[in-house]
């Protein structure tokens, strides 16, 4: 006998099964308001108790990154729970095992397609528990310098001094090298100059000593620190160094420009010359030939 297609038969069927449903929908809405119940609760539970971990932390925890990174885990692992307690509610324990079991497969093929993401993210733990590095810490890597504004589980942001954000990769920071000037409050700093052979050379290092010393102050075990470098072109060339109060680039440039005036200044008035490179140009030992206006040359 041939079956025949009923469009009748085919939308009592589909009734049915939503009659079913509904049934079922109408049997389960306890549980499922009370699904909705403990996930409300358990999101609830976690904002409370990452809030707490914040102050927490902030008594004991200096850096910032660590505290946001330590609250954004235990709020992922209460809503966790929360979702597997709201699973039990509504008796769905079959695909909680479901669930479990393949965690681990997907877990993996996560971990093969992700590397790259998963590096910076195992980066940013560690630079958020590094001592050398803090929020509002002035740095330099890879090129570019500013202050740490941000460090999370992908990248770490640095706002330059131009106001630019720089955002630089944990896995890439993590591998290469970088200098924090918000570590220690001194730093040496180097400024090179040069001056006129005929200038007496010991009065120069007395007077370069003795300006630097006076606009500078230095701690014990510090000093000021002169050495003529080479005989230049045109100049014997030196350098000073001294040490500052420095936390950033700033700092930096701003006593070079303070040391630079002073400098300049004094060796006017002691009329120390600071040479510039000067080229002579002998036309006695070459033949000069001018070309004419009939074609002839005259030497």
């Amino acid at each position: 006998m041939e079956n025949k297609f009923s469009i009748e038969d085919a939308v009592t069927k589909l009734w049915d099964k939503l009659d079913g449903w509904l049934d079922a929908i109408i049997l389960k809405l306890p549980n499922i308001i009370m699904a909705i119940v403990v996930m409300i609760l358990f999101y609830i539970l976690a904002r409370v108790i990452r809030k707490l971990l914040r102050k927490l932390l902030a008594k004991s925890v200096n850096q910032k990154s660590v505290q946001e990174i330590i609250g954004k885990v235990a709020f992922v692992i209460i809503m966790l729970l929360g979702f597997f307690v709201a699973l039990g509610v509504l008796e769905l324990n079959k695909v909680l095992t479901s669930i479990l079991a393949g965690a681990g497969v997907i877990g993996l093929a996560i971990g093969l397609a992700l590397q790259g993401t998963l590096n910076n993210t195992f980066g940013g733990l560690i630079l958020s528990f590094m001592p050398k590095l803090k929020i509002d810490d002035f740095i330099e890597s890879d090129g570019y310098s500013g202050f740490v504004s941000e460090i999370n589980l992908r990248n770490i942001v640095l706002r330059q001094p131009d106001n630019n954000y720089v955002v630089i990769p944990n896995s890439n920071f993590i591998d290469g090298s970088f200098t924090n000037y918000s570590i220690s409050e001194r730093s040496r700093i180097s400024i090179a100059c040069g001056v006129g052979y005929e200038s007496s050379l010991q009065e120069v290092e007395d007077l370069v000593v003795k300006l630097i010393s006076d606009n500078f102050a230095q701690k014990e075990d510090e000093g000021v620190e002169f050495f003529f470098t080479e005989f230049g072109d045109s100049s014997i060339n030196f350098i000073v160094r001294f040490w500052i109060d420095m936390a950033n680039n700033k700092h930096k440039l701003a006593a070079t420009h303070k040391a630079v005036k002073i400098i300049k200044e004094n060796f006017d008035n002691q009329n120390i010359n600071i040479p510039f490179p000067i080229r002579t140009l002998d036309f006695n030992k070459n033949n000069l030939q001018v070309l004419i206006d009939n074609g002839s040359e005259k030497a």
